[in-house]
């Protein structure tokens, strides 16, 4: 399930471009599930660890991805640290959906994301509430921030 903390969150990594920048592994990069968020979100293709071909910026070093594919990597391979998905356009809400199937997964958010209009399961940590859609969920998060 998808937990979400929205508002201040202690110990939460609010740069998660940084984080990702001192503690990235290139054994990430061989991951299909990585190659495939890559794909789906910054529309690139993964060349090997330390290459990617951007059709905006040409081939460019794992770093340089957008800040959200980043957040979705860092939540996919470092499962013991709740970082802040708010550096992830609402392109991203259904990788967060569909990592949080295999796991428990608990991320912070600053914002309200739209998570489509399929049915879901999220928990707001809040309150601890979960709700099924997003008429629930904005109803209840659009109170914390």
């Amino acid at each position: 399930m998808l937990n979400i903390f929205y508002g201040d969150m202690k110990d939460a990594i609010y740069n998660t471009s940084a984080y990702f920048k001192f503690n990235f592994d290139k054994e990430w990069m061989s991951s299909p599930e990585v190659i495939q968020m890559i794909r789906d979100v910054d529309d690139s293709e993964v060349l090997g660890s330390g290459a990617i071909d951007s059709p905006v910026l040409g081939i460019i070093a794992p770093v340089s991805l957008s800040g959200g594919v980043k957040t979705l990597i860092l939540i996919d391979k470092v499962p013991d640290k709740v970082f802040n998905a708010s550096n992830c356009g609402d392109n991203c809400a259904r990788w967060l959906l569909r990592l949080s199937e295999e796991r428990e997964i608990t991320v912070n958010l600053r914002h309200l994301m739209d998570f489509g209009e399929e049915p879901f399961k999220i928990r707001i940590l809040n309150n601890n509430e979960v709700v099924s859609n997003m008429g629930e969920l904005n109803r209840i998060a659009g109170g914390y921030v």
